[in-house]
């Protein structure tokens, strides 16, 4: 299965940071490629599940997922529960960095779902989604340099 890891360094503080990372209801507002993000169910405070939709080279990609929230460790883990994709899992993460501030990563496993045309299309799928991972983490960023300015 074909692996994908971005990481930011960025300036805030990860008790900050973390606010906004956790946040996925606030991505549209911030996100080009994220369309959408609903609240399907959240039955505590350590488990949700959303329905996205997202804009990745063209396609428009729809999935569910359920997510783990560790307010503690600065991590949720989520995994597709029904979409477009075979499968679809990984987690967020905000964790101190050397020297200050914080580095807020995601890592995603996925499958596209067509054995067939795996081999040529997972490379592709791999660079697009390390792509709009990277601009994901750039508006996550961006929305934390704002929030610094407006307090």
């Amino acid at each position: 299965m074909p692996h994908v890891e971005v990481e930011l360094p960025v300036a805030a503080a990860p008790e900050d940071a973390w606010p906004v990372v956790v946040d996925v209801l606030g991505y549209p507002a911030c996100m080009e490629s994220v369309d959408s993000v609903e609240l399907v169910e959240q039955p505590d405070e350590r488990h949700r599940t959303t329905a996205w939709s997202v804009r990745l080279k063209g396609s428009v990609l729809r999935w569910t997922e359920a997510e783990v929230i560790d307010h503690a460790a600065r991590r949720f883990d989520f995994e597709q529960t029904s979409g477009d994709l075979g499968a679809f899992t990984g987690h967020w993460s905000v964790s101190p960095a050397p020297g200050g501030g914080s580095t807020v990563a995601l890592h995603v496993d996925f499958d596209i779902g067509i054995p067939l045309l795996a081999e040529m299309l997972n490379p592709v799928a791999a660079d697009a989604l390390r792509e709009s991972a990277a601009q994901m983490l750039g508006a996550l960023e961006q929305r934390l340099l704002l929030q610094g300015a407006t307090r």
